[in-house]
């Protein structure tokens, strides 16, 4: 058996595990969605497991255990997030709170009062703010000085692909008006020259961040248990963890020993493209270690390491998207940070040692660079089950849309991005031009065949799930902007929308075999809903709420 297929056999036939009760649940009077096309009054679980449906679960209830009349409440199968960031979700709550401030002004007074409280921090960081708010997305260091003059303070945007500084942070990395951008970023600058304090994409505010002190694992082990409750609040018991970096599984094997990770997850390493040789031995040894103390917890199915994350461009708004055809009014075609070739020898290197690829592509060079490795890995290495992901997928040419389903390439998509809100009208559009029409092609790449599966990206924007299946479903602003949907052809029908953060997502992390439904025999992660979803008009979907989460037959919310 080859090494792809010893971890997906294992991971398979995981046994139970072990939060549910021994004694019988039926949960009768509901409107229980058993799958897509499926509904039943009552669901009996035991051990974690679903045992029976509708009158069998009547009868079971009536000769033992416990019977909970729902009262007619919805209950379905448990949401899944296929690429999130838990622990840098969690970490927002431990610093200045600017995530939903709308004013310059607002995100500095914020600022000023928690450096005020904090004296004993030797550096002010904080995330998220959001790049809308200023022309451009350039935030000028001295905005934060009047905050913060005496120590080094940086905030990360909402799309955690830039950095805004003050004048203690810039002067502590020996960023100058004679510092040469670097291979992977950019320094925004004034007109003489010197740094503005916008720093953009990887090795640009690295130049920052490696001199701020680490986080220490406590604290990523508490970021990450207040993201498992706030992604438990969402019916959410699957995330994909799309950017570990060296050291941040420690925290989940922490909580899972502790029995207190109380969403599944897989992670996914994050490959550099200057070192990614060197990485190998240790996503090796990160995937052996998760896998073995997993399996000696018998909690196998509550933690992997299955996955190598690419981020193969950056993002739009920041002009770093990879493009085929420059920006408007540019001639840059924005950054690759790989290059197709380097990234075709790394994803094939990868996948022949049994990782799946999970690759952030937004532009249209990005995702045909990401399609064009997939297929060269796909050639070269033996057949298994690789289920390779591209996540975003925000610019497609339509001429690549059909090759999705012809390399069986699940196409993760984050539909609350798919709107005309303020980053998309004073950032990316004005950068796509024309090319605006060509992004979220959600129904395109539906009728084409491909798999979707539903992300959040969270904390980059809300972690809730039914936000994303409204906006998929309507293409509209919370507040119902533009009449009839933006780029109308490319909505989803409800059960289409429903389906990305059930049935897509659970067969993105191959959970499909005992989650995204509730079969006889599947765990009972559940949600349970104060709305039928199905009976919901698409702009009131995003006002229904999750009431409870249950993970394998336990309540977690």
């Amino acid at each position: 058996m080859s090494t792809s297929s010893q971890q997906q056999a294992a991971y398979a036939t995981a046994p139970p595990t072990g939060t549910g009760s021994g004694e019988a649940i039926t949960f009768s009077n509901a409107n229980i969605w058993i799958d897509a096309k499926r509904r039943s009054t009552a669901i009996t679980v035991k051990n974690g497991t679903v045992i029976a449906h509708g009158a069998q679960a009547e009868e079971y209830g009536s000769r033992s255990g416990t019977i909970v009349d729902m009262d007619g409440a919805c209950m379905i199968p448990a949401f899944s997030d296929g690429h999130c960031h838990p622990i840098f979700g969690g970490m927002e709550s431990m610093g200045p709170s600017i995530s939903d401030l709308q004013s310059v002004d607002a995100i500095v007074a914020e600022v000023s009062r928690w450096a005020a409280s904090h004296g004993e921090a030797t550096w002010i960081t904080g995330a998220s703010y959001d790049p809308s708010l200023v022309p451009s997305g350039r935030f000028d260091a001295r905005w934060l000085d009047a905050a913060v003059p005496d120590r080094p303070c940086y905030l990360r945007a909402h799309d955690y692909h830039s950095l805004w500084c003050n004048t203690a942070a810039l002067n502590i990395a020996g960023i100058t008006a004679d510092t040469p951008d670097p291979e992977l970023g950019s320094i925004d600058r004034r007109d003489d020259g010197s740094p503005l304090g916008t720093l953009r994409e990887w090795h640009a505010v690295d130049l920052v961040m490696s001199k701020a002190p680490q986080t220490g694992q406590d604290t990523l082990a508490r970021a990450l248990a207040v993201a498992c409750r706030a992604q438990n609040r969402r019916g959410i018991t699957w995330m994909q963890d799309a950017w570990v970096d060296e050291g941040m599984h420690l925290p989940y094997l922490e909580l899972l020993r502790n029995d207190s990770l109380t969403v599944r997850s897989n992670l996914a390493q994050r490959a550099d493209p200057a070192f990614w040789m060197d990485q190998t031995e240790g996503f090796l040894n990160v995937r052996s270690d998760v896998t073995q103390t997993a399996a000696d917890l018998k909690r196998s199915d509550m933690l992997s390491a299955r996955t190598i994350k690419f981020f193969a461009d950056g993002v739009v708004e920041s002009g770093t998207g990879a493009m085929l055809e420059p920006y408007a009014a540019s001639s840059d075609c924005g950054m690759e940070v790989w290059k197709r070739e380097h990234l075709i020898r790394a994803v094939t290197h990868f996948d022949a040692l049994g990782f799946q690829t999970h690759i952030h592509a937004i532009g249209d060079r990005a995702v045909r660079n990401a399609l064009d490795a997939i297929e060269a890995a796909i050639r070269k290495n033996p057949p298994w089950d690789r289920r390779p992901v591209i996540t975003h997928c925000q610019v497609i040419q339509p001429s690549d849309i059909p090759r999705f389903a012809a390399l069986g390439v699940i196409a993760n998509v984050e539909a609350y991005w798919a709107q005309m809100d303020p980053l998309m009208v004073e950032l990316t559009a004005p950068r796509l031009a024309e090319r605006t029409e060509l992004q979220y092609p959600f129904a395109s790449l539906e009728a084409s065949g491909a798999r979707l599966s539903h992300g959040s990206d969270w904390p980059v924007s809300s972690n809730d799930p039914l936000l994303a299946i409204s906006t998929a479903m309507t293409r509209q602003t919370a507040s119902g902007e533009p009449s009839g949907g933006w780029l109308p052809k490319e909505r989803l029908a409800m059960r289409s929308a429903m389906g990305m953060a059930l049935e897509g997502a659970a067969y993105q992390g191959w959970t499909d075999g005992f989650r995204g439904n509730l079969n006889i025999g599947s765990h009972a992660d559940l949600a349970m809903l104060n709305a039928d979803p199905e009976h919901a008009s698409s702009d009131a979907l995003a006002g229904i709420a999750v009431t409870q989460t249950w993970l394998k037959g336990a309540r977690v919310c």
